[in-house]
């Protein structure tokens, strides 16, 4: 039997179940009580390095691109970390953006807290959604809290505080303590009543205890109803009664393994059975060829995927799950940005600002590619090519969306089979329509196709 052919049977089974509830290793059915904003439902998420977007590196330069991502297609704006930046143990001359010293005040080197708010003004007059990058596990050796609450940070065997890892420039909290959880609950509500931000991004989210998290988000609720919070984690439980979206590391790191032919397409069908067993269909992972910390300390995307770093943007776009392009990326980024120190990102034309325009047309427009909880299933589509092609559908109703993916570096011809000489679809990219009678399809090396119909 095609080995492709395997994972169609959980996919269809789930569609028919209803998505609403998952199995745990317990075995025991855990109902999802997150209930995603409606403003969520076809959105794409943009990171934004303010430090080195610009030559200025503020709020106000920044701006200036906001309708440029408006015609690009990006949905929900998340900023890295806006706060003063510790000056003790800093690192580099400008220091971690995730050292925080004042989680109630702005960067200066960003600009003003009315800097901040205009910024959210004109993202919210463009139709766009903004996030901020939130630090609640460890903050800067200097912020005030060091000093007036001692307790509320982790001690070792001889009673001193620490740095978690090697981050010898931050100090670990210690969410046993009430008055620390009381404290960050009321900072997240400040940004909220003070600048309408649209909810926010947790850094390292799996250090702090779940049950913080849960207790979190109907508190953040009653100040904004309709909050988007997204976890830098990979955890089941997380989407249970907190969070939206959860990062999708290990499929990250399977692109790139098999962008480096270090594992294949078989892979990549094992983490999604995987996946559909392990996550409740309404949960909404995080997809992404780059990001912040990918980019600094892992490479760019050229120097991790190579050839394959078009069709694996596309392969994030096509899952169910939101995509996340990084700044640059557009622009064809192929520059690992300093992350303690000025380095402009150097900001040329580039193929990539097509593609990502296209991908985000193309999940605004078909409901099939809506984000989980509002889009379709998943459908495996069977090839004679099954270790080289990766193809399945998104489905909606009548909504359907074909993705043929060759993640191989040799040209091949691939036929697909389980189409019928009714079934017609357009190219999403040159507009022609295709029989799929009898589909043939020619793609190049790392070559990909998207039909719709």
């Amino acid at each position: 039997m095609n080995k492709k052919i395997l994972f169609i049977i959980p996919f269809l089974a789930l569609a028919i179940l209803g998505c609403q509830k998952r199995t745990e290793n317990s075995g025991t059915t855990v109902p999802s009580e997150v209930i995603h904003p409606d403003w969520i439902k076809n959105a794409t998420m943009y990171e934004v390095n303010i430090r080195q977007y610009t030559p200025e590196g503020t709020f106000n330069a920044f701006s200036s691109h906001l309708p440029r991502l408006k015609e690009l297609g990006v949905d929900i704006l998340w900023l890295m970390p806006i706060h003063p930046i510790g000056e003790i143990n800093r690192k580099g001359s400008l220091g971690s953006y995730y050292s925080v010293k004042n989680y109630k005040k702005i960067n200066p080197q960003f600009g003003t807290m009315e800097d901040f708010k205009t910024l959210v003004k004109m993202t919210h007059d463009l139709g766009m959604y903004l996030v901020i990058d939130w630090v609640p596990n460890h903050s800067s050796w200097d912020n005030p809290l060091v000093k007036e609450h001692p307790e509320w940070y982790e001690k070792d065997s001889l009673g001193n505080m620490f740095s978690p890892y090697d981050w010898t420039d931050v100090v670990q909290f210690d969410y046993d303590q009430e008055g620390l959880r009381t404290y960050m609950t009321e900072s997240l509500e400040f940004w909220l009543n003070e600048t309408e931000l649209d909810g926010f991004r947790f850094d390292v989210a799996h250090q702090v205890p779940v049950d913080f998290w849960e207790q979190l988000r109907p508190d953040l609720q009653k100040v904004h109803p309709n909050i988007l919070m997204l976890a830098e984690a990979e955890s089941r439980q997380l989407h249970e009664k907190a969070f939206d979206i959860t990062y999708a590391w290990e499929f990250h790191h399977i692109m790139n393994e098999v962008s480096k032919q270090e594992k294949t397409v078989e892979d990549i069908n094992r983490y999604l059975e995987s996946a559909l067993e392990d996550y409740n269909p309404n949960d909404i992972r995080l997809y992404f060829t780059s990001n912040h910390d990918e980019n600094s300390w892992n490479g760019t995307v050229r120097e991790r995927m190579g050839e394959a770093a078009e069709v694996m943007a596309v392969l994030a776009f096509g899952l169910p799950g939101m995509p996340l392009i990084y700044s640059g990326q557009e622009a064809g980024l192929d520059h690992r940005l300093l992350f303690f120190e000025k380095d402009e990102i150097p900001w040329i034309e580039s193929s990539y600002k097509s593609l990502y325009t296209k991908l985000n047309q193309l999940k605004k427009e078909n409901p099939a590619l809506w984000n989980p909880g509002f889009g379709g299933i998943i459908e495996a589509i069977a090839s004679d090519k099954p270790d080289q092609v990766l193809s399945f559908k998104r489905i909606k109703g009548e909504n359907e969306v074909l993705f043929i993916l060759n993640l191989s570096p040799e040209a091949i011809e691939v036929n697909l089979s389980g189409f019928s000489e009714t079934e017609v679809f357009t190219d999403a990219f040159s507009g022609e329509t295709i029989s799929f009678e009898k589909p043939v399809i020619n793609l190049e090396a790392w070559d990909y196709k998207i039909f719709f119909r």
